[in-house]
């Protein structure tokens, strides 16, 4: 056990972070395990989810992530399970006040090289 204060602080910081990965990667496995037992599109979304949550956490490397849905992928084109694609809202045109002051300083800056 550490006796110096700042080492049973990060013995502590340790062990909630050991408890959080193990359950992060517990949530993998078990969205994978679901996807292999019933593979259908809700699953697979699931499954992805739950990776792509592991990687924004740090917990496992984004190629290795990369490998494990395209494993899923492959099991799904098997079972012939296709993933709905997300729906996105439509970008918003961008306004005319936003063009005219991106275009302004252009002139501005043309204008100092003409003089000089």
């Amino acid at each position: 056990m550490p006796i110096i204060k700042s080492a049973i602080k990060r013995a502590k910081q340790t062990l909630k972070r050991r408890e959080r990965n193990i359950s992060i990667k517990k949530d993998i496995k078990t969205a994978v395990k679901a996807f292999s037992a019933e593979p259908s599109a809700k699953t697979l979304a699931a499954a992805q989810s739950e990776i792509d949550t592991a990687v924004k956490k740090g917990l496992i490397k984004k190629n290795t992530a990369a490998r494990r849905k395209s494993a899923l992928s492959k099991i799904a084109k098997k079972a012939g399970v296709a993933l709905e694609a997300a729906k996105k809202p439509a970008a918003k045109p961008a306004t005319a006040k936003k063009t005219a002051a991106k275009k302004a300083p252009a002139k501005k800056l043309a204008a100092k090289k003409a003089e000089k």
